[in-house]
Protein backbone atom coordinates (compact mmCIF):
# COMPACT_ATOMS: atom_id res chain seq x y z
CA UNK A 1 0.00 0.00 0.00
CA UNK A 2 1.32 3.45 -0.84
CA UNK A 3 2.11 5.71 2.12
CA UNK A 4 -0.34 8.40 1.01
CA UNK A 5 -3.23 5.99 0.77
CA UNK A 6 -2.35 4.50 4.16
CA UNK A 7 -2.42 7.95 5.73
CA UNK A 8 -5.84 8.69 4.22
CA UNK A 9 -7.26 5.49 5.66
CA UNK A 10 -5.78 6.28 9.09
CA UNK A 11 -7.27 9.77 8.98
CA UNK A 12 -10.62 8.32 7.92
CA UNK A 13 -10.58 5.87 10.82
CA UNK A 14 -9.59 8.49 13.39
CA UNK A 15 -11.57 11.45 12.13
CA UNK A 16 -14.75 9.62 11.15
CA UNK A 17 -15.29 7.73 14.36
CA UNK A 18 -17.35 9.28 17.13
CA UNK A 19 -18.74 6.13 18.68
CA UNK A 20 -19.90 6.22 22.25
CA UNK A 21 -20.11 2.61 23.42
CA UNK A 22 -23.89 2.57 23.42
CA UNK A 23 -24.07 -1.15 22.67
CA UNK A 24 -22.30 -3.88 24.60
CA UNK A 25 -21.77 -7.28 22.92
CA UNK A 26 -22.24 -10.37 25.06
CA UNK A 27 -20.11 -13.54 24.96
CA UNK A 28 -21.14 -16.15 22.37
CA UNK A 29 -22.77 -19.45 23.21
CA UNK A 30 -21.68 -22.78 21.76
CA UNK A 31 -25.02 -23.86 20.29
CA UNK A 32 -25.37 -23.32 16.52
CA UNK A 33 -28.58 -21.81 15.16
CA UNK A 34 -30.58 -23.64 12.45
CA UNK A 35 -29.20 -21.21 9.86
CA UNK A 36 -25.65 -21.92 10.99
CA UNK A 37 -26.18 -25.67 10.85
CA UNK A 38 -27.79 -25.50 7.40
CA UNK A 39 -25.05 -23.37 5.85
CA UNK A 40 -22.11 -24.84 7.74
CA UNK A 41 -21.37 -21.56 9.51
CA UNK A 42 -19.55 -21.38 12.86
CA UNK A 43 -21.70 -21.34 15.97
CA UNK A 44 -21.52 -17.84 17.41
CA UNK A 45 -25.00 -16.76 18.47
CA UNK A 46 -25.01 -15.07 21.92
CA UNK A 47 -27.68 -16.10 24.39
CA UNK A 48 -29.25 -12.66 24.89
CA UNK A 49 -29.32 -9.45 22.94
CA UNK A 50 -27.02 -6.56 23.88
CA UNK A 51 -28.25 -3.78 26.12
CA UNK A 52 -28.77 -0.47 24.37
CA UNK A 53 -27.87 2.79 26.12
CA UNK A 54 -29.58 6.02 25.27
CA UNK A 55 -32.94 6.78 23.66
CA UNK A 56 -34.16 4.89 20.63
CA UNK A 57 -35.23 6.76 17.53
CA UNK A 58 -38.92 7.60 17.37
CA UNK A 59 -40.84 4.58 16.15
CA UNK A 60 -38.31 1.98 17.34
CA UNK A 61 -39.28 -0.17 20.34
CA UNK A 62 -37.56 -2.70 22.57
CA UNK A 63 -39.65 -5.34 20.80
CA UNK A 64 -38.07 -4.24 17.51
CA UNK A 65 -34.61 -4.73 19.01
CA UNK A 66 -35.59 -8.20 20.20
CA UNK A 67 -36.82 -9.03 16.70
CA UNK A 68 -33.64 -7.72 15.09
CA UNK A 69 -31.49 -9.74 17.50
CA UNK A 70 -33.44 -12.86 16.55
CA UNK A 71 -32.35 -12.34 12.92
CA UNK A 72 -28.73 -13.24 13.85
CA UNK A 73 -27.27 -10.82 11.31
CA UNK A 74 -24.18 -11.67 9.31
CA UNK A 75 -21.47 -9.06 8.75
CA UNK A 76 -22.19 -8.13 5.11
CA UNK A 77 -18.55 -8.07 3.97
CA UNK A 78 -16.92 -11.36 3.01
CA UNK A 79 -14.39 -12.59 5.56
CA UNK A 80 -14.97 -9.75 8.05
CA UNK A 81 -15.59 -10.73 11.71
CA UNK A 82 -17.85 -8.72 14.02
CA UNK A 83 -14.79 -7.73 16.07
CA UNK A 84 -13.47 -5.76 13.08
CA UNK A 85 -16.44 -3.39 13.02
CA UNK A 86 -16.17 0.20 14.26
CA UNK A 87 -19.13 1.74 16.01
CA UNK A 88 -19.27 4.95 13.96
CA UNK A 89 -23.07 5.08 13.99
CA UNK A 90 -23.09 8.42 15.85
CA UNK A 91 -20.16 9.93 13.96
CA UNK A 92 -20.71 13.26 12.25
CA UNK A 93 -20.79 13.50 8.48
CA UNK A 94 -20.78 17.25 8.02
CA UNK A 95 -23.96 18.62 9.57
CA UNK A 96 -25.66 15.24 9.94
CA UNK A 97 -25.22 12.12 12.03
CA UNK A 98 -24.00 9.02 10.24
CA UNK A 99 -26.73 6.60 11.46
CA UNK A 100 -24.93 3.74 9.71
CA UNK A 101 -21.69 1.74 9.85
CA UNK A 102 -18.80 2.05 7.39
CA UNK A 103 -17.01 -1.25 6.77
CA UNK A 104 -13.62 -0.70 5.13
CA UNK A 105 -12.43 -3.41 2.74
CA UNK A 106 -10.51 -3.64 -0.53
CA UNK A 107 -12.39 -2.61 -3.63
CA UNK A 108 -14.16 -5.59 -5.16
CA UNK A 109 -14.60 -7.50 -1.89
CA UNK A 110 -17.94 -9.36 -2.06
CA UNK A 111 -20.85 -7.72 -0.23
CA UNK A 112 -23.19 -10.27 1.34
CA UNK A 113 -26.84 -10.31 2.31
CA UNK A 114 -26.82 -9.69 6.06
CA UNK A 115 -30.11 -11.54 6.41
CA UNK A 116 -32.55 -13.69 4.51
CA UNK A 117 -35.18 -11.64 2.74
CA UNK A 118 -36.14 -9.87 -0.46
CA UNK A 119 -34.49 -7.22 -2.64
CA UNK A 120 -36.61 -4.07 -2.58
CA UNK A 121 -34.59 -1.56 -4.63
CA UNK A 122 -31.53 -1.74 -6.86
CA UNK A 123 -30.13 1.39 -8.43
CA UNK A 124 -27.77 4.36 -8.37
CA UNK A 125 -28.04 7.66 -6.49
CA UNK A 126 -25.74 10.71 -6.33
CA UNK A 127 -24.91 10.17 -2.64
CA UNK A 128 -25.08 6.39 -2.22
CA UNK A 129 -23.70 5.50 -5.62
CA UNK A 130 -24.66 1.94 -6.50
CA UNK A 131 -27.14 0.96 -3.81
CA UNK A 132 -29.35 -1.93 -2.69
CA UNK A 133 -32.28 -1.96 -0.30
CA UNK A 134 -33.47 -5.31 1.08
CA UNK A 135 -35.96 -6.42 3.71
CA UNK A 136 -36.05 -9.27 6.19
CA UNK A 137 -38.59 -12.08 5.55
CA UNK A 138 -41.24 -10.36 7.70
CA UNK A 139 -40.53 -6.97 6.08
CA UNK A 140 -40.09 -5.43 9.51
CA UNK A 141 -36.56 -4.16 8.80
CA UNK A 142 -34.82 -2.56 5.83
CA UNK A 143 -31.12 -3.12 5.08
CA UNK A 144 -29.33 -0.46 3.01
CA UNK A 145 -26.05 -1.17 1.19
CA UNK A 146 -24.29 1.79 -0.46
CA UNK A 147 -21.13 2.86 -2.34
CA UNK A 148 -21.00 -0.49 -4.15
CA UNK A 149 -18.53 -0.86 -6.98
CA UNK A 150 -21.23 -2.85 -8.77
CA UNK A 151 -24.24 -5.01 -8.10
CA UNK A 152 -24.12 -8.79 -8.40
CA UNK A 153 -24.85 -9.88 -11.94
CA UNK A 154 -28.56 -10.34 -12.55
CA UNK A 155 -29.71 -8.97 -9.17
CA UNK A 156 -33.25 -7.60 -9.49
CA UNK A 157 -36.04 -6.16 -7.40
CA UNK A 158 -38.13 -8.95 -5.93
CA UNK A 159 -35.29 -11.47 -5.77
CA UNK A 160 -35.23 -13.64 -2.68
CA UNK A 161 -31.81 -13.79 -1.02
CA UNK A 162 -30.34 -15.89 1.74
CA UNK A 163 -27.93 -14.79 4.42
CA UNK A 164 -24.43 -14.87 2.92
CA UNK A 165 -25.48 -14.56 -0.73
CA UNK A 166 -23.26 -12.21 -2.76
CA UNK A 167 -25.34 -9.18 -3.77
CA UNK A 168 -22.61 -6.71 -4.74
CA UNK A 169 -19.00 -5.62 -4.31
CA UNK A 170 -17.28 -3.00 -2.13
CA UNK A 171 -16.54 0.22 -3.97
CA UNK A 172 -16.26 4.01 -3.84
CA UNK A 173 -19.30 5.16 -5.82
CA UNK A 174 -21.49 8.09 -4.81
CA UNK A 175 -19.92 10.51 -2.34
CA UNK A 176 -17.45 7.98 -0.89
CA UNK A 177 -13.76 9.03 -0.92
CA UNK A 178 -12.16 7.54 -4.02
CA UNK A 179 -9.20 6.27 -1.96
CA UNK A 180 -11.22 4.62 0.83
CA UNK A 181 -13.38 1.78 -0.51
CA UNK A 182 -16.00 0.70 1.99
CA UNK A 183 -19.53 -0.53 2.46
CA UNK A 184 -21.99 1.91 4.02
CA UNK A 185 -24.51 -0.33 5.80
CA UNK A 186 -27.65 0.86 7.53
CA UNK A 187 -30.52 -0.89 9.32
CA UNK A 188 -33.91 0.80 9.56
CA UNK A 189 -37.33 -0.15 10.76
CA UNK A 190 -39.55 -0.32 7.71
CA UNK A 191 -41.22 3.01 7.03
CA UNK A 192 -44.94 3.32 6.50
CA UNK A 193 -46.61 3.86 3.17
CA UNK A 194 -44.80 4.42 -0.11
CA UNK A 195 -41.48 5.48 1.43
CA UNK A 196 -40.92 2.11 3.12
CA UNK A 197 -37.14 2.49 2.73
CA UNK A 198 -36.95 5.63 4.90
CA UNK A 199 -37.90 4.51 8.41
CA UNK A 200 -36.10 5.22 11.71
CA UNK A 201 -32.55 3.89 11.96
CA UNK A 202 -31.23 1.30 14.41
CA UNK A 203 -27.57 0.96 15.37
CA UNK A 204 -26.63 -2.58 14.22
CA UNK A 205 -23.09 -2.58 15.61
CA UNK A 206 -23.58 -5.21 18.33
CA UNK A 207 -26.32 -7.10 16.47
CA UNK A 208 -23.93 -8.96 14.16
CA UNK A 209 -23.41 -12.48 15.44
CA UNK A 210 -22.01 -14.16 12.31
CA UNK A 211 -18.78 -13.24 10.53
CA UNK A 212 -18.98 -12.46 6.83
CA UNK A 213 -18.89 -15.80 5.04
CA UNK A 214 -15.86 -16.49 2.87
CA UNK A 215 -16.57 -16.72 -0.85
CA UNK A 216 -14.76 -18.52 -3.64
Amino acid sequence: MRAGRGLLIVLWLVGGSACGGGLTPLPPSTAPTPIERERGLPASTPTARPAVAGPLETGVSEADLDALWARALMVPVAGMPPTALRNDYDARRGARAHRALDMLAPKGTPVLAADDGRIGRVGTTPIGGNIIYATDPDERFVYYYAHLDRHARGLSVGDRVRKGDVIGYVGTTGNAPSTVPHLHFQVMKRGSGRVWWDGPAINPWAFFVLPGASTR
